[in-house]
């Protein structure tokens, strides 16, 4: 399972480089509290779980990076991606990431899922901004955390549904899989 996540504009202020996961401090990641899984958990996260930085690329969390400042160039930034991740591209991919970050690159259909948060207001689903990328670090925690391992969609939502009500919709062969998960 690879696991790709946004980075976040809330970054700790290093004088030296530093693991990606200490670096990025935003909603998601303190939902994710890497410091506070277990050591198996972060070993599983150490290998599933890729960063899309604007800087870097897709980097692993224990990457060392400086705090930094950059706009993302999809265009010069698709190439290094398509090189990290195409050995790690081979089974299913939890896609975690903001729409900025997915133009960068474009995920197998038939084997990625993106995770797509709503709630629900007054009995009507609603698109959520602050809380999908809390709720979308909480799912990572939790897939790091499961005795499971994800290895198709149907895993995934099998899991996922154990904390959350979410829905599963296959891919049309174009887009790819959605796991629509209610923020509670």
């Amino acid at each position: 399972m690879l696991i790709l996540l946004p980075p976040s504009e809330k970054k700790a202020e290093t004088t030296k480089p530093t693991p990606a996961i200490a670096v990025y401090q935003g909603v998601l990641y303190q939902a994710l509290g890497w410091p506070t899984l277990s050591a198996a958990a972060r070993a599983r996260g150490e290998a599933s779980v890729r960063i899309i930085s604007a800087k870097y690329g897709a980097i692993a969390p224990s990457a060392r990076i400086e705090n930094y400042k950059a706009k993302i160039d999809n265009k010069a930034l698709a190439a290094q991606v398509e090189e990290q991740l195409r050995l790690l591209a081979r089974g299913l991919i939890v896609d975690c990431r903001s729409s900025t970050y997915k133009t960068v690159w474009r995920a197998p259909a038939d084997i990625t899922v993106e995770v797509r948060i709503s709630t629900v207001v007054d009995g009507v689903r609603t698109v959520v901004t602050h809380m999908s990328k809390k709720t979308r670090g909480e799912i990572t925690r939790w897939l790091l955390q499961s005795r499971a391992a994800a290895k198709s969609p149907e895993d995934l939502y099998a899991i996922v549904s154990e904390k959350y009500p979410c829905a599963l919709t296959p891919s049309d062969g174009v887009s790819p899989w959605v796991l629509e998960v209610i923020a509670v």
